[in-house]
Parts: structure tokens; C-alpha cells; sequence
């Protein structure tokens, strides 16, 4: 079940127009703190910089915030949000570094300039969908390892940890709309001598988009 889509790194992505350098720098973040805790981060890397626009995207609270910082108004800060939108990615703020190279972009350049570096930023940070798993401890012999390896692999199964002394100890996930037919699979597969022990939910990465 996908249930939203995000960046799984951080991220640095540099254009030039004109002369003046936009550096966009891209994290995942949770919550309001992280995010401005990024932003105050790149603030304080490039000090003597004209400009760190900023812009952010959050689940918690449906927050949204933006800020030109000094930029002429709509030019700066709403398309680095915009290029977070058009993404569609969430928890993710995005910040954009201008250096300015004595030439004037005028409107329209700015804004396909921030825009850019935005876009850029966010795409080297990997989007992905995050989707909800079910957890599985499973305890099995050495043979029944072997027999279930394949399988795991095929089906996308995820190895949490695992302990191998006496017997194979194994925690795994599984994509939560896969659950039944994990546990009818392994059930077969091994002729019932290992059964799947559901012990909870978790939401990871599904895939690069």
C-alpha cells in the first residue's frame, strides 16, 4: 500500500545563469524543526551568500512554508515550492543558494532559475514511494533457509536481522498487501515446518520512482 511519496537523501544540485551561481540543496525531514534546523544549516554554510531561498513540505500538520529572502516577491520562494509539488514528494525541504553574478535576470529568469535548481535538487535526492509492511519473525532449520532464500528473494522480502546459531532466527518485512500469500508461501514451501509470527507495522521505501 503506497501511502506517500518523499526524497530518500540529502542532495546538492548547481546551475549558473548569467553569471550568478543557484545551488539547491534538498533533505527529507519529519517535522517544522528539522526543516528549519536544514535551512538555518545552509544559511550558515554559505553566510555570504545574497540569497537562501527556502521552501518545505510536510505530512505533519499539512505545513507549507516558502521565503524569498530578499528575492522580488513570487520569484524565488514559490517556485522552489512549486518544484515540490510538481514532484509530489512530501516531508522534504528544499533549500536554494544564490550567488549573484552582477547580471539582472529579470522575472521570468529568476524564476526558471530557482525553479531548476529546485527540480534538480529534489531529483538527485531520489524520490521514492513509502508504503506500510508487515513484520515476521520466523525460526527454521539450516535446510529450510536454503529452500526459502529464493523465494525471498523473488518476492521482495526484506531481511531485518537475523541469528544463526543452532537454527536460522530471521525478522523480515513484508509489503502489507503481500502478507497472506508470504505466510501461504512459506508455509508451502517448507510443508508447514515454518510458520510466519506477525509482530508488527512499519512504513519503508518501495522503489525508486
Amino acid at each position: 500500500m503506497e501511502l506517500y511519496i518523499t526524497v530518500q537523501k540529502n542532495s546538492v544540485f548547481s546551475i549558473t545563469e548569467k553569471k550568478s551561481e543557484f545551488i539547491g540543496y534538498c533533505a527529507p525531514v519529519t517535522n517544522e524543526k528539522d526543516a528549519v534546523a536544514f535551512v538555518e544549516s545552509i544559511r550558515k554554510k554559505h553566510s555570504d551568500a545574497r540569497h537562501n531561498v527556502y521552501a518545505y513540505v510536510l505530512r505533519e500538520g499539512f505545513a507549507s512554508r516558502y521565503s524569498d529572502d530578499g528575492e522580488p516577491h513570487g520569484t524565488a520562494g514559490i517556485p522552489v515550492l512549486d518544484a515540490i509539488r510538481k514532484a509530489k514528494v512530501t516531508d522534504c525541504v528544499v533549500v536554494v543558494t544564490r550567488y549573484f553574478g552582477g547580471i539582472l535576470l529579470g522575472t521570468g529568469g529568476l524564476v526558471r532559475a530557482y525553479t531548476a535548481a529546485a527540480a534538480g535538487a529534489i531529483e538527485a535526492a531520489e524520490i521514492a514511494k513509502v508504503g506500510l509492511f508487515t513484520v515476521f519473525s520466523l525460526k527454521m532449520n539450516y535446510s529450510d533457509y536454503r529452500k526459502l532464500m529464493p523465494a525471498f528473494s523473488r518476492g521482495g522480502v526484506k531481511t531485518e536481522s537475523s541469528d544463526f546459531s543452532d537454527s536460522v532466527e530471521l525478522t523480515v518485512s513484508v509489503a502489507s498487501e503481500d502478507e497472506n500469500r508470504f505466510i501461504d508461501s512459506v508455509t508451502e514451501i517448507t510443508n508447514t515446518r515454518v510458520k510466519p509470527i506477525k509482530t508488527g507495522e512499519k512504513t519503508d521505501f518501495i522503489g525508486n520512482l
